[in-house]
């Protein structure tokens, strides 16, 4: 029997299949099992056409089996099987594949999947196996033939026997090294759970021998046996009429296959065609995952192609801003690569991209208006990952996501959408008042919001790192701007005062040119307040960088610091400015110690720690001992 070459520049190409283009050896069982699917699915498609195969659908089904003595795996199917000449041109030419012509040479209206279209992942065995035989006897043909090659070297087609049609392929383990451990594969247990993991919606049973404990009651000892069981699920849940599921079995699903055991927030069950058909199956987990909010937290949705995983993670299919949802995606449109482990970056794709985030978007909205506990429940699991998607990218996604932004209010003490905020403003008011503080409790404390509280102005409080970022990319809303409280640029006097306010500061201006010359680099600049009431003094900020924003860089690495510029506003009507007015005109050393004093308060009340703590306990200590 004369050992025939590879065609196609077969060693180099072989050698290419092995370690290059897979990436991942356990694949080499969704290979197969694909391969014996189509098998079967061209045989019952004969037998749609000519109805003489004698086999009815009910029989079809894929074994696989293993022996550790001989470390052998082999998978069986009883499909349509292939002559000598099939053999020694899809198994002997790499890259050429009998599917694909099969496919090529249908009647296009007929409707049939057929998943191995690139003749490569026969060879995945390869991975796996030092030696593949190959025994298939052709539908309808009186001879079996075997396939038989240790790799590079060629191959060799010889007379088999096999009693009916279909396939059987045995491989020979290779024999484990300090890196690689074969014996994996011979694991029943381990075997099955690759099935499921891969192939556990091919629509035909596959059947293993499964390890199975009896108790002997004369031995009273558990005895270890083995039973042929269906490893496979055979029918997505995804493929199912949602009128035929209950919630209680997306649950199951969603805790079987995404290990999640809390009850989702939603479920998304959906198919669309057209541009891209698919079908999806996403789920909004009711618990955040410990690992979410962390860089080890990869997103993306498993990717089947006809019922068979194709990647564990498409990252591609979810936006960062929804990257919480889990589930999966299953289509027969997308462009496959040759080795079915990637995707190439083709327009159907991006299609399908774009229609999961514009139904999570739609379901959320849907959750907002119909289930307000719930939703908010989810935003304060999820909302962080929102208001990060309106920032991010520059800005891109801010309009289509602030629909779904909230935030604390003043008034209602409770989460609000920016449209419910909107809705409730008061006719003379220009800007959405917001203020930033660690915590709603140190906001409520905050003196820069005496001015808009007394003119009864909802406030959104803002408590986490992003929000102001979020704010500012969004910047309006309904042409109303965003403003911060602490924002030299908020201004809610009227004109009367605004004019009273301007005449003292003419009037004062020698005392308070002294403080800022006093206070030196620490400001920008001293003013007099408008938006105190009660405080002495408050600190506020100009420009794009608040004092929020400030000690957030400040706790980040690096030696770059960037600072906000301060602006140290002083209440004209308390009776402490009257204090350094005097000061001013009997003695300027003492307000200078004021001035120090006010300045480090003011930075204390903002949660700023003083330059100099020695300096401002010193000061308080001569200030304490003056009035003693």
């Amino acid at each position: 029997m004369a050992k025939q070459q590879f065609k196609a520049e077969a060693q180099r190409l072989l050698d290419l299949m092995i370690n290059s283009i897979y990436t991942n050896r356990e694949i080499f069982i969704r290979e197969l099992i694909s391969n014996a699917s189509d098998a079967i699915d061209k045989l019952y498609y004969r037998s749609l056409t000519d109805g003489n195969t004698g086999v009815n659908r009910d029989d079809f089904g894929i074994d696989i089996k293993t022996d550790k003595e001989a470390r052998t795996v082999t998978i069986s199917d009883n499909g349509i099987g292939m002559t000598k000449e099939e053999l020694e041109n899809n198994l002997g030419t790499i890259a050429k594949s009998g599917s694909l012509n099969f496919k090529q040479n249908m009647d296009k209206n007929e409707e049939i999947d057929i998943i191995g279209q690139f003749g490569v992942g026969f060879y995945s065995a390869f991975m796996v196996a030092k030696n593949v035989k190959v025994v298939s006897k052709a539908f309808g043909e009186e001879t079996a033939w075997c396939w038989e090659s240790s790799g590079l070297d060629g191959f060799t087609v010889s007379e088999a026997v096999r009693d009916a049609n279909g396939t059987t392929i045995t491989m020979t383990l290779k024999d484990n090294t300090d890196d690689d451990n074969y014996d994996e594969f011979l694991n029943t247990s381990a075997l099955a759970a690759l099935v499921r993991k891969y192939s556990d919606y091919i629509r035909y049973p596959i059947r293993m021998d499964m390890i199975k404990y009896t108790y002997d009651e004369e031995a009273k000892e558990s005895v270890e046996g083995f039973e042929n069981r269906v490893v496979n699920s055979m029918v997505p849940i995804w493929k199912k009429q949602k009128s035929e599921l209950k919630q209680e079995d997306y649950n199951n699903f969603f805790r079987d296959k995404f290990f999640e055991f809390s009850e989702p927030y939603r479920t998304i069950h959906f198919n669309t065609e057209g541009a891209a058909t698919f079908n999806a199956l996403l789920f909004v987990p009711g618990q955040v995952s410990p690992e979410y909010y962390t860089r080890s937290y990869k997103r993306g949705l498993k990717l089947y192609s006809n019922g068979v995983m194709i990647m564990e993670q498409c990252e591609d299919l979810l936006p960062e801003h929804f990257s919480f949802v889990r589930g999966l995606v299953d289509s027969q449109d997308l462009s496959l690569n040759i080795s079915r482990e990637m995707l190439q970056q083709d327009r159907q794709l991006q299609v399908i991209a774009g229609r999961i985030e514009k139904k999570v978007k739609s379901e959320l909205v849907s959750m907002l208006k119909n289930d307000r506990d719930k939703y908010e429940k989810f935003f304060k699991d999820y909302g962080f990952q929102l208001k990060y998607g309106c920032y991010n990218d520059y800005g891109t996604h801010k309009d289509f996501l602030q629909e779904l932004i909230m935030f604390y209010s003043s008034t209602e003490k409770k989460l609000v959408t920016l449209e419910e905020y909107c809705a409730r403003m008061k006719e003379d008011q220009k800007y959405i008042y917001y203020a930033r503080g660690e915590s709603i409790e140190k906001i409520e404390k905050m003196p820069q919001l005496e001015a808009a509280r007394e003119k009864g102005y909802e406030i959104l409080y803002m408590t986490e790192n992003i929000d102001e970022f979020c704010a500012q990319s969004i910047f309006k809303v309904d042409d109303k701007e965003f403003r911060s409280v602490s924002s030299v640029e908020t201004d809610t006097a009227d004109d009367e005062t605004k004019a009273a306010l301007e005449k003292e500061a003419e009037d004062k201006k020698d005392v308070i040119g002294f403080i800022k010359e006093t206070l030196n680099e620490k400001v920008k600049d001293v003013r007099l307040s408008a938006r105190l009431k009660s405080y002495p003094v408050c600190l506020t900020s100009e420009g794009m960088i608040s004092l929020e924003m400030e000690k957030m860089f400040s706790d980040m690495p690096g030696e770059q610091k960037v600072k906000a510029e301060r602006i140290l506003e002083i209440n004209p009507n308390h009776a402490i400015y009257k204090t350094l007015c005097t000061l001013h005109e009997t003695d300027k050393d003492k307000l200078k110690l004021y001035a120090d004093i006010l300045y480090t308060q003011a930075s204390l009340v903002e949660g700023l720690a003083p330059e100099d703590p020695v300096a401002y306990s010193n000061a308080i200590c001569d200030l304490l001992a003056d009035k003693m």
